[in-house]
């Protein structure tokens, strides 16, 4: 048996399916990652993008910082493919308990997954420093200020996305490591596993059926029960609707 056959075979069986992604996930959606050769981290900018993505630089540097995130964080034309389709028709079917993402897009509840824990934040989320009022993504993206200004007390509004040097917030970390502790299939894709504290949680998973699917190495390829090297959407195009 092939390893898609085998992943296919697994999904079949399984009614407790936790799917944990990062920014392969959205590639195919035509949004950029960081660590591939045109991934982020190797354009060329004033600063690098962890540097410009870090609480300090935002603090310092608040314009410098929007044109950053609007120019390349901000991709709201991009569309869910057919792994974000299919992980939602999987949760619709009982199968799929809980999507948990590093990605900040809201791909996969425009998909129609309805329980995903986003451990990073959402770029759909904004919020005044000053007030608190919330704000969606047209805001900051149409904003004629060089940093967007709340309309009702002209306070400053910050994404809702956890920069580098912030922590996560421990109430969805704790709801992800509940997920993959109960999980009966884990499915990793389209991350490097690279980033902690989220690149951890496969150390709770108790079961046998860990898949790994991804484009290129990761430093836990030799944890999986299941290692496919294949881009996401080939792997989530072979599962029937049927499933």
């Amino acid at each position: 048996m092939d390893r898609i056959a085998q992943f296919l075979e697994w999904v079949n069986e399984s009614y407790n399916i936790v799917f944990f992604g990062g920014a392969g996930v959205s590639t195919e959606s035509g949004i950029p990652d960081f660590r591939s050769v045109d991934g982020l981290y190797n354009q060329k900018y004033d600063y690098p993008p962890e540097t410009i993505l870090s609480h300090s630089f935002y603090e310092k540097n608040t314009e410098e910082f929007y044109r950053f995130y609007r120019d390349k964080m901000l991709c709201l034309s991009a569309k869910p493919n057919q792994t974000h389709v299919r992980l939602a028709e999987l949760e619709a079917a009982g199968k799929v308990k809980a999507v948990i993402t590093q990605n900040i897009d809201g791909l996969h509840q425009m998909a129609g997954s309805k329980v995903v824990l986003e451990l990073h934040g959402s770029v759909h989320r904004n919020y005044c420093r000053t007030c608190g009022k919330e704000f969606d993504a047209a805001y900051i993206l149409n904003s004629v200020e060089k940093v967007p200004i709340c309309d009702k007390c002209h306070g400053h509004i910050k994404p809702d996305v956890v920069l580098y040097e912030e922590g996560l917030d421990m109430q969805t970390m704790q709801d992800a490591v509940n997920y993959i502790r109960n999980a009966d299939l884990l499915i990793i894709g389209g991350t490097s596993l690279a980033v902690y504290p989220a690149a951890g949680l496969i150390d709770y998973y108790q079961g046998d059926k860990l898949v790994l699917i991804n484009k290129s190495p990761t430093p836990m390829d030799r944890r999986a029960d299941l290692l496919i090297q294949a881009g996401l959407g080939d792997v989530f195009g072979r599962i029937g609707r049927e499933e």
